[in-house]
């Protein structure tokens, strides 16, 4: 009998981001982008299993191609409603816990990962993360939650940008779910990683351009250092704002409020 997972990270991607396009197959350093952030998952020393959980229309067919390649499982599941891919995506390795990335955060840290999977084992939680409130960077993004709150949250979102970021409806409940934050050393939540805009591609590039031939295993801390040295690449994605994707759901939220109230 296969032993219980205990904490399956699933890597939430597609090919069709409306801002940019394809962006998790972009090549850096000779690689895609997507293959970059699974080595550095795969870092992880408390992790038992990765996934990529993508969408089920054919434009996506690439990344379930790429998955093939490098020998990591891929799930296919709603394009839309990401919740119920990521609550299917799940269910099938019946794991004890979840640990949530998405692929447009190929800086992530695998330490940083490490000590919020930590946090989540050493106190009584449901879920734990590194963003509510973000003192990390963003694009070092890490959210773990237990599988029977995931499931609460499929059975019981109902808002759509509950259904299309996966985790609103665990965090907007503190009074349903035990919830814990892991706060680093230091605010650096003004930093901008992750890879929404062609400006942000341009970023993650130079610094693992930069870092990874010498050292592929850089660590956050060694992209801190970098950027510093070279304060002209931090400010190529300055005006972006964090979240944004998800204010524009729960904007739309509230126009479909207001429409039925009237």
């Amino acid at each position: 009998m296969e032993r219980q997972i205990k904490y399956l990270g699933i890597v939430q991607a597609r090919l069709s981001s409306s801002r940019l396009p394809g962006k998790v197959l972009r090549p850096i350093c000779g690689k895609p982008m997507l293959e970059l952030q699974l080595e550095r998952i795969a870092r992880s020393h408390r992790l038992d299993r990765i996934i990529v959980a993508t969408g089920d229309d054919e434009q996506d067919d690439p990344l379930e191609a790429l998955c093939r390649t490098l020998k990591v499982d891929c799930f296919r599941g709603s394009l839309n409603d990401v919740l119920e891919r990521f609550f299917m995506a799940a269910r099938h390795y019946r794991p004890e816990n979840v640990v949530r990335f998405t692929g447009d955060c190929p800086l992530i840290d695998p330490g940083v990962v490490d000590d919020t999977i930590a946090l989540f084992d050493q106190g009584d939680f449901d879920y734990v993360s590194n963003v509510h409130p973000p003192t990390f960077p963003d694009g070092l993004d890490c959210e773990v939650m237990r599988f029977s709150c995931l499931e609460s949250a499929w059975r019981n979102a109902g808002l759509r940008s509950e259904r299309e970021h996966v985790t609103p409806y665990i965090y907007s409940h503190p009074e349903q779910f035990r919830i814990g934050n892991h706060f680093g050393t230091g605010d650096f939540s003004e930093l901008r990683w992750t890879v929404d805009e062609p400006a942000d591609f341009e970023v993650v590039s130079r610094i693992f351009e930069s870092l990874y031939p010498e050292n592929p295993a850089f660590s956050w801390r060694e992209v801190l250092a970098l950027l510093q040295r070279h304060p002209e690449i931090d400010r190529l994605n300055c005006r972006f704002l964090r979240n944004e994707g998800y204010r524009k759901s729960q904007q739309e939220d509230q126009i479909v409020y207001e429409r039925r109230k009237s």
